[in-house]
């Protein structure tokens, strides 16, 4: 990578900064020749690893993973029109095969319901069958028409997390939902992301979907970004796929279901929430390297300092921290600034000084430094790890409390919006109404019913209508 190509923007040019940030930092580099689509560099596919294999943790507690294919036959995937109907617009078709035109067009999936769901209609026999929790993580081709933007806005997703269940009853399928919102906020909480937990409304849920509960987050700019969705779907897709169970009695019941997921979104937040002036800024415990050793190396003692920083960081390894030597023949503070923008959370500077003194100077990426004790290393970089953490957690909590802000009137609510922030009004769920606030804001009803330690759930006065409201999140979204 060239580093001398121009300065990185300031963060509060925000969206010269992401994209600039993604290809310096060795992200994604976007230059791939179709629209919409980005090859993921190394180091950004280690991150995302790391990611994921906390969401796999999260999930593997009692779901199974398994992979469906990205084919869908036509007739499949037109079998229910009210979901075929919010994706009629981005589906990709393939209708040859070589030159030789098929006989069934295929689709390349959206998303899995009409991939799955034929399945689960073989699978499922009894109600000792149920309930089944199973979960794939792959990419997904939305033909997008808007504005791309990488991580954000795709068209091929390459990291789609979808688990679809199956339950005996609406009651339980809904038990189920309430799981999902927890294990996501949970994800999301050992990421150090602040979320907003919300119901959207009819007209933006998932399409076949009884209701849809959404997980946003707000970026940096004041627009909020859906990190994760969770769809109880009833029994629709249950009598479209012909989804059935024997219960205790012997009768055939239609089963009931439901579908969550997330995708490469959440490493956008992470990279967007937690980034600086000076480049990315990693969670320890998601970081491709969490720390860097940087010999200092003066004179006679080069060979001295070398020995000792290679010791150094085979110890950290041997400790289970993913550590990296860099012994590059460059100037340290050209290798502070190369670790820095790639987001490092903890440098490590050994120099003879500390080798005579037993010794290291840890310089955290959060800011500040301090001086480790060299025979107790492992328990002090530890401690460090976790400091930087929580100075992380705080930092994104502060910008998400900051950027919420209460609405009585339209026109405060404009203005709250001018501002780059996140409206807290009160709406009495009519769409008349959500037109309303959309037509003249420009803005998105995002939901209610909102679960979040910085809004109040007291009802109030419609902002509209001047009836009795809920609390209701409106908000310019990406």
């Amino acid at each position: 990578m060239d580093d001398d190509a121009g300065a990185l923007p300031p963060k509060h040019q925000f969206s010269e900064w992401y994209n600039d940030i993604l290809w310096r930092a060795e992200i994604m580099d976007v230059r791939y020749p179709v629209k919409g689509t980005y090859v993921w560099y190394p180091y950004g596919f280690a991150f995302r690893k790391h990611v994921y294999q906390r969401l796999r943790d999260l999930l593997d507690r009692d779901h199974q993973e398994a992979l469906f294919p990205l084919l869908i036959p036509e007739q499949e995937f037109m079998k229910e029109s009210e979901h075929i109907k919010g994706f009629e617009d981005e589906v990709y078709w393939v209708t040859h095969g070589g030159t030789t035109p098929l006989d069934v067009k295929l689709a390349l999936r959206p998303t899995s319901e009409t991939a799955i769901y034929p399945m689960y209609a073989l699978w499922v026999r009894s109600h000792a069958d149920l309930p089944i929790r199973i979960y794939q993580i792959v990419n997904t081709f939305r033909y997008e028409t808007k504005h791309t933007r990488p991580l954000i806005r795709l068209r091929e997703i390459t990291s789609f997390k979808e688990a679809h269940t199956v339950h005996a009853t609406w009651d339980e399928a809904q038990a189920q939902v309430e799981d999902a919102i927890v294990r996501y906020r949970e994800f999301y909480d050992g990421l150090c992301i602040p979320t907003l937990v919300s119901r959207r409304p009819d007209w933006d849920k998932f399409p076949g979907a009884d209701y849809t509960i959404a997980v946003d987050t707000i970026m940096p700019d004041g627009k909020t970004l859906q990190i994760g969705t969770v769809h109880h779907l009833g029994d629709h897709f249950s009598k479209t796929f012909e989804i059935k169970y024997e219960d205790i009695n012997g009768e055939q019941q239609y089963a009931y279901q439901t579908c969550y997921g997330i995708s490469e979104r959440s490493i956008a937040a992470l990279i967007s929430l937690h980034g600086d002036d000076k480049g990315l800024v990693f969670m320890p415990a998601v970081a491709p390297i969490q720390i860097i050793v940087v010999p200092i190396t003066i004179g006679k003692r080069h060979e001295d300092v070398i020995a000792s920083a290679q010791s150094l960081e085979v110890a950290l390894r041997k400790a289970g921290f993913r550590t990296k030597l860099d012994t590059r023949e460059t100037r340290p503070g050209a290798k502070y600034y190369w670790w820095e923008l790639r987001g490092v959370p903890l440098r490590l500077e050994l120099g003879p000084r500390d080798i005579d003194a037993g010794t290291v100077v840890a310089v955290k990426r959060t800011g500040g430094k301090v001086i480790l004790n060299r025979a107790d290393i492992n328990s002090g970089v530890a401690c460090v790890l976790a400091e930087i953490s929580d100075a992380m957690r705080a930092k994104a909590e502060e910008h998400t409390k900051s950027r919420l802000c209460t609405a009585s009137s339209i026109n405060a609510l404009i203005a709250v919006l001018n501002e780059g922030k996140v409206a807290v009004v009160h709406w009495c769920g009519e769409r008349v109404c959500g037109d309303a606030i959309e037509e003249k804001t420009n803005a998105s009803v995002l939901g209610t019913e909102v679960r979040s330690p910085y809004v109040s759930d007291i009802e109030g006065a419609c902002i509209i209508c001047g009836k009795l409201g809920k609390v209701t999140l409106i908000g310019w979204a990406y």
